[in-house]
Order: C-alpha cells, then structure tokens, then sequence
C-alpha cells in the first residue's frame, strides 16, 4: 500500500513570511499540531510544530505577533512521494527520527502528510479485519 492512500490530504500550510502567531491561530483553526512551510509553487520547504512554536519562539523569548515563521522553522523537512510504499515510509522515519513527512506529487508538490500515527492505525485495522477472521474460522478449524 502507498503513502499516498493513507495520508492526510487536508493540510494546514504556511509561507515563510508569516508570523508565528498567525500560524499559532490555523493550527487553533484547524486543530493540528504541524504547519507545512511551502513556497508560491506549493512545494514544501519546511515545517512548523506546536513544539517549535513553545520552544523555538515563546520560551526563547521572540514576539509571536512580530517574529516570521522562517526564524522559528525546520527546514530540514523529509518528503515522500505518494507512490512510495508504507514500508519504505517507515524506514525513513526511523533514519530521519521523525514522525511525520510531508507527502508530495507531481512536480514535488504537496499532497498530504503521513504521520506514524496513520500508520500505526492501519496496523490496527488490520489486526482487528485477521481478528475478526480467526473468530469465525476458529470454531471450524478447531472442529467445535
């Protein structure tokens, strides 16, 4: 299965201009915890976390209201296409340390995000589907 079945598509987004307040607000808005950081082109360039927002800008004592998104942002965002399969998703995850990447399509665009959360829900959906299955088979396989 891709990456691009189980991402999320609706993604809040940011450009590197704006303040980190007003990224504060759509992360409010939208009830997420990670801003993608894109350029005109749509392309990711970096992202924002409510922990880069606490960290990064308030505890380190810069102005939300005043203080641009590009001070306070990682830039070091790992993408994946959406084509790529949910296991090479995972691995790199675990090289880059991260639990999430920015998922992108044609032209290197933004389509979603995957977070290890997504795939951890899967897993469970399909441990419950064999769950089910061996319920109904176990009586037949056990002879009872």
């Amino acid at each position: 299965m891709s990456v691009g079945r189980i991402c999320t598509r609706t993604v809040a987004t940011a450009s590197p201009s704006e303040t980190v307040a007003e990224v504060a607000r759509r992360m409010a808005e939208y009830n997420v915890g990670t801003v993608a950081v894109v350029n005109e082109s749509r392309t990711p360039v970096a992202i924002i976390t409510d922990r880069d927002v606490t960290l990064r800008a308030v505890a380190a004592g810069h102005d939300p209201e005043s203080t641009p998104v590009s001070v306070i942002m990682t830039r070091e965002v790992r993408t994946v296409d959406e084509a790529l399969p949910i296991e090479q998703a995972l691995r790199t995850m675990a090289e880059a340390g991260t639990r999430r990447l920015l998922v992108t399509g044609e032209e290197g665009k933004l389509v979603g995000l995957v977070a290890l959360d997504d795939v951890l829900e899967l897993l469970v959906e399909e441990a419950e589907s064999i769950g089910q299955l061996l319920r109904k088979e176990l009586p037949r396989i056990s002879g009872g």
